[in-house]
């Protein structure tokens, strides 16, 4: 998705029509459905949560697994996560310790997730094993176990519960029966969600909404780290389409950030990335609302096979492609910079704290200035999600002007979460940052965020690709984006889950890439030595590096150590580089290859 160049003017204007605007009936629906569940959330919800055509077996199967969930959630006894140190489990683990279930888990390698959820009282296992899931001389067994999308089924411990009976859940239907009774917001989209998620949650919760929410990241500003812990009725959910994870919820509101070829491993083509979200909007209530990037080809094209929409009103302004009508439906809204969207951004441009500024338009009409402090045109576009989602929510309680009024003070004052465009540490004149960008579109973006807070300074980017798959797949569209930094270093493929049977590694990433001076440099170790000799050696260049990837030492467990006077916060490969420059004390590859300091996410 291209994005926008940023502009320098500025406007600012409240139309006096925008009250007049015609108010959407999906808040009382949502209410009356509320008051219903209200009673018993454990009850069913309106909508099956899986259509499965496999036979009695399977349907056995499934009506048993719902029976010990409903008295699990009566009887709040013990759960086991198998994958507990990925980001998406931890935050269910979290969740359920919240809910004052006994909690267990296990991984091959910890992470900081784990930090929180040992401090929080769950007992976790490094490596899988039956010893795992036996207490009391194996007397005792786990109620259930929930595994991550990334486990295969024949893990160990998924087989020995299979074995005796334990119920196994995979995390989609784990969310779909966690998530009913509640007004579910799923925050669905190729890149994104997690971003978007924390931040609808955060201006949620500043405007005193009693929500839950659950987040595929660490959120600074989230006492709980990735979650919110509510007793409201609002559940927001950052809402995974890997290995059709987000097929078993049933929102109120769907919210599509965009649409790309991504997840290369699970799915062949965009093709099979837009019939599973066409699968995923099937899913959204009858009456419920989807909120949609309309600057988004991938996501606009959902909407020519979607349901037809309540509100036609705001259809009128869109482009005229012809829509199926079925028996079902749900209001649409589109968001984006262009005027066609219902809601659009114009005037974007930077400010003086390194964010993005820009003019809010409802159907053409200029409304307010929002601020933000993080960068880049899709945060603006991050931004105005949250913007029609909150509206949406609340547009028969208050008038509208004074829910945007509301809504911006919050975006304004939300600084970011981890491993997006991250502040990592200054020294000799160099900015580290690191972000968790592993696919061509947020390559892109994060350098352009980069660009943008830091127009004046050269930029070099140390990249790590992630799998095998993806890099083979989208090799040219990565080397495409690379080409906007200064300087590019590439590294070994992280490999997770893979091996290498494609014959494409950063080797040949770096030799695709034109324009900027490119490299190979396989070992991270040999990276942070080379760079750091580099920086010191001529200090004070005003450079920024970047850190991308989604793995390895990238993304190992933060923690604070001493730099020349000032403790500094620094992670994986960027923390490496900070310590290597700024501390003269410490012995550097002591700390950094401290088997207890080594812990992976």
């Amino acid at each position: 998705m291209k994005f926008p160049a940023l502009s320098t003017s500025k406007t600012l204007n409240f139309p006096a029509n925008l009250m007049e605007k015609q108010k959407i009936p999906f808040q009382i629906f949502l209410r009356k459905i509320s008051v219903q569940g209200k009673t018993n959330r454990s009850g069913k919800s309106v909508q099956a949560l899986s259509k499965n055509n496999s036979g009695s077996i399977s349907t056995t199967v499934t009506e048993e697994r719902d029976r010990v969930f409903d008295s699990l959630r009566n009887d709040k006894g013990w759960i086991h996560f198998v994958g507990i140190g990925g980001c998406g489990l931890s935050a269910l683990a979290m969740f359920a310790l919240k809910q004052g279930y006994e909690v267990s888990g296990s991984d091959i390698e910890w992470s900081s997730f784990m930090d929180g959820l040992q401090e929080a009282g769950a007992l976790l296992h490094i490596g899988h094993s039956v010893e795992n899931m036996q207490r009391n001389a194996a007397s005792r067994l786990p109620d259930a176990i929930v595994v991550s999308s990334a486990i295969p089924q024949h893990n160990v411990e998924i087989l020995y519960a299979k074995s005796v009976g334990v119920p196994v859940y995979k995390r989609d239907h784990w969310l779909g029966k966690l998530t009913e009774g509640y007004n579910l917001i799923a925050v669905s989209g190729s890149h994104g969600k997690s971003t978007t998620a924390s931040m609808l949650a955060y201006v949620l919760d500043g405007m005193g909404d009693n929500l839950t929410a659950v987040v595929g990241a660490h959120v600074p500003q989230f006492s709980g780290g990735n979650i919110i812990f509510g007793d409201g009725w609002n559940f927001v959910l950052e809402a995974d389409e890997y290995d059709g994870c987000f097929l078993g919820l049933s929102p109120y509101i769907a919210i599509v950030t965009n649409l790309d070829w991504e997840h290369v491993d699970i799915f062949q083509n965009e093709e099979a990335v837009k019939a599973t979200f066409r699968k995923f909007l099937s899913r959204i209530r009858v009456g419920g609302h989807l909120i949609l990037c309309g600057d988004s080809e991938g996501a606009y094209s959902l909407l020519t096979d979607g349901k037809q929409p309540i509100g036609l009103h705001n259809w009128s302004g869109l482009r005229s492609r012809p829509l199926e009508k079925c028996s079902n439906s749900y209001n649409i809204t589109t968001y984006g910079t262009t005027s066609f969207n219902d809601w659009h951004a114009s005037s974007i441009r930077p400010n003086l704290n390194g964010g993005c500024d820009y003019t809010l338009c409802h159907q053409g009409c200029s409304v307010v200035d929002i601020s933000l402090q993080i960068p880049g045109v899709h945060n603006v576009l991050n931004s105005l999600a949250v913007i029609a989602t909150v509206v949406t929510l609340f547009s028969d309680q208050s008038p509208i002007n004074n829910t945007i009024n509301r809504v911006s003070l919050h975006l304004n004052n939300f600084i970011g979460i981890k491993r997006r465009f991250e502040m990592i540490g200054t020294i000799y004149g160099c900015h580290i940052y690191d972000d968790y960008a592993h696919h061509p579109t947020e390559v892109s973006a994060v350098i352009q965020a980069a660009r943008q807070r830091f127009p004046n300074k050269s930029l070099l980017v140390v990249f790590q690709p992630h799998t095998y798959s993806r890099l083979a797949a989208l090799k040219d569209d990565f080397a495409n984006a690379l080409r906007d930094a200064d300087r590019v270093v590439v590294t070994e493929v992280y490999a997770a889950r893979e091996i290498d049977e494609q014959n494409v590694g950063g080797r040949e990433l770096a030799a695709t890439i034109i324009g900027p001076p490119s490299e190979y440099i396989p070992s991270l170790d040999d990276v942070v030595d080379k760079l750091a000799f580099q920086i010191s050696e001529k200090p004070h260049r005003n450079i920024i590096v970047l850190t991308l990837g989604a793995a390895d030492e990238i993304h190992h467990q933060n923690f604070v150590l001493m730099g020349r006077g000032q403790f500094m916060k620094v992670t994986g490969i960027a923390r490496k580089l900070s310590l290597h420059l700024s501390n003269d004390t410490v012995d550097i590859r002591h700390e950094l290859f401290n088997p207890q300091n080594a812990r992976k996410q």
